[in-house]
């Protein structure tokens, strides 16, 4: 296993935490103050905001800033998986995929540059600090959390190039399809909140499942040829990796013929010392 693949299964590991302890502070800290609730005050919110900066500043890192991070180290690491087997729709999912990362880092970015400014002016001005703590916030959502076209587009191309090439386990590649349609359907005002649910918590299994695959390596069999008792030593080697079953093949047909080649070599007559 290489070390881009051991960076990516730890990486989709951590974004799967990232989606977690996001999902734990929002329910339990931060809804029941109105935060990210559409009718919620802004002047309340910017109140909100003001007492709990800190807080809110490891949670934009965390969830944005984290993310995006383990977003391209695990783009880079499924493109280098699929690209033997599916090299097109690798290519076109991993550009979805670093541009979904540069979106969920811009996010972060504006998030908390946002809540600088908008803490900072809240004593002076707080009717002024509300304001621009919405126009701010809106420009945030419409990068990275009012919908989730081009995270649904990536885990699409992703399950669909894994498919295509019988490449992970099946049940997993069908779950980044339902992950990814309930995405897209984010776009639709009334299935938002139901698609946004589903994504959240699908891509925190699959994150999970991702990184165990990625992560994990079958061990190595060794497989011996029949031969007589002189040539006993002859044996085949299959290297056996978890989630490229096309390149596993491909390299076991190269060393088997390479053995059959050795074995033409060898006269059925030819005498050979006794051990």
């Amino acid at each position: 296993m290489n070390s881009l693949q051991r960076s990516g299964g730890v990486a989709a590991l951590i974004a799967a935490a990232t989606y977690v302890v996001g999902m734990v502070l929002l329910f339990s800290v931060l809804a029941p103050s109105g935060y990210g609730m559409d009718d919620a005050d802004p002047a309340q919110i910017v109140g909100f905001l003001a007492a709990n900066q800190v807080l809110m500043y490891s949670w934009n890192l965390i969830i944005y800033v984290v993310n995006a991070i383990c977003l391209v180290v695990l783009s880079l690491a499924l493109f280098e998986r699929l690209r033997d087997g599916a090299p097109g729709l690798a290519q076109v999912a991993t550009a979805f995929g670093l541009i979904w990362a540069t979106l969920v880092l811009g996010s972060g970015m504006i998030a908390n540059i946002n809540l600088g400014e908008t803490v900072a002016l809240f004593p002076i001005n707080p009717e002024q600090a509300a304001e621009h703590w919405k126009i701010l916030d809106t420009v945030e959502e419409g990068l990275g959390g009012g919908n989730e076209i081009v995270g649904s587009l990536w885990v699409v191309l992703l399950s669909w190039a894994a498919l295509r090439s019988a490449i992970g386990p099946r049940v997993l590649n069908f779950l980044g399809l339902v992950i990814g349609v309930a995405g897209l359907a984010t776009i639709v005002p009334v299935l938002s909140d139901t698609g946004a649910a589903i994504f959240g918590l699908g891509f925190i299994v699959w994150f999970i499942w991702i990184g165990i695959v990625l992560l994990g390596r079958r061990s190595s069999v060794t497989l011996f040829a029949a031969t007589d008792t002189i040539h006993r030593g002859l044996h085949v080697v299959i290297d056996a990796a978890s989630w490229n079953a096309a390149e596993d093949a491909e390299r076991m047909k190269v060393r088997v013929e390479q053995h059959l080649v050795g074995l033409k070599r060898v006269s059925p007559h030819q005498e050979r010392p006794a051990v």
